[in-house]
């Protein structure tokens, strides 16, 4: 499904009077009290994607500007119940992600008018029914794109395997633009595609992941915990996806694609700040141009890729910033080739 994406931020945080804009949560009495925040996880909170909302409000804690805690591993089935719970406890932000129970938890969001929600959601924000929930996701296609100008340099085969946890537009954009990316140096790269039905099943990402290089495959695309693992014990290259492990395989992990909550989150704490804070999709502030995505360092692979392909990389990197080249959008399921 096609993101329905904010301009941007002026667009979310447009100047006007707080207390004027239908819809939009009140400024705070106090602004410079640390804000309320609460952050409910499906998923332990080492996982790939949740770890970068819990390290963002983290370190958003350090330096004061919230009041943070949270609640990980929560069932699907019981994540309405603990949303409830933490706005029955005064907090003003709740994060987290709601892909498995979008119903139910916008149905929470609507019973509690004066709190706001930032949810990771494969959804529109409805701002009839939900004026105060804001949705993201990881719109980091600019990094993974990059990635995979580097992979289809550093295959030899040309045969990539790729894992991915379900195959949702979060997962989808990701695989394809990556794709894309070995294409621009390895145009006629063939690759393997599996989805493993889960967000945290590192043994059954590996084991498939060993399946493909049976197969052929020399390049590794990560999406999920437990593919380098199989890489690094198959002595084949992988491709990081949302975390830097490149220090875990230093001998496996070529690049990465990292994502970064901050400026999101950010954008959220401002709105609720000035009382502008309403549903919006806050997809935006995950982009390259925004702060939200990048290219890790290469790490023990610096000089290993060749240099121009690290031109064509800068080169690429240079024009997103400068919105002189845009990575495309995909959100339809990859299919192997």
């Amino acid at each position: 499904m096609s993101p329905n994406l904010s301009p941007s931020r002026r667009t979310i945080l447009k100047s006007g009077a707080a207390l004027s804009l239908a819809g939009m949560i009140p400024a705070r009495a106090f602004a410079a009290d640390p804000i309320k925040v609460a952050g409910v996880y499906t998923v332990p909170v080492e996982q790939q994607w949740v770890s970068r909302l819990h390290t963002a409000a983290d370190a958003a804690k350090t330096a004061g500007r919230i009041d943070y805690t949270y609640t990980e591993n929560v069932a699907n089935t019981d994540y309405p119940r603990v949303m409830r719970e933490y706005c029955e406890k005064g907090v003003k932000l709740i994060i987290g992600e709601i892909f498995g129970a979008e119903a139910e938890a916008r149905e929470v969001c609507a019973d509690y008018p004066d709190v706001a929600f930032l949810l990771g959601s494969s959804l529109k924000p409805d701002p009839a029914a939900n004026p105060n929930l804001a949705v993201f996701d990881n719109f980091i296609q600019d990094a993974s794109y990059l990635t995979g100008i580097i992979a289809g340099a550093m295959t030899k085969s040309g045969n990539i395997g790729m894992v991915g946890g379900f195959p949702i537009p979060e997962v989808n954009r990701l695989m394809n633009a990556f794709m894309a990316g070995v294409k621009e140096t390895r145009a006629d790269a063939k690759f393997q595609i599996s989805f493993i039905g889960s967000w945290f099943d590192p043994p059954k990402a590996k084991e498939t992941a060993l399946a493909m290089i049976d197969g052929g495959a020399d390049v590794m695309y990560a999406e999920r915990f437990g593919v380098s693992d199989a890489a690094k014990e198959k002595s084949v290259l992988s491709i990081g996806n949302v975390i830097d492990t490149q220090k875990d395989y230093p001998d496996t992990v070529v690049a990465s694609a990292l994502w970064s909550f901050e400026p999101t989150l950010k954008a959220a704490l401002d709105a609720i700040d000035a009382g502008k804070f309403g549903a919006a999709d806050y997809g935006v502030y995950s982009f390259m141009k925004e702060g939200g995505c990048s290219l890790a360092p290469l790490g023990t692979f610096e000089g290993k890729v060749p240099a121009e392909v690290m031109a064509k990389v800068a080169e690429k990197e240079a024009a997103i910033k400068d919105g002189s080249f845009t990575v495309a959008i995909d959100d339809n399921e990859p299919k192997s080739s």
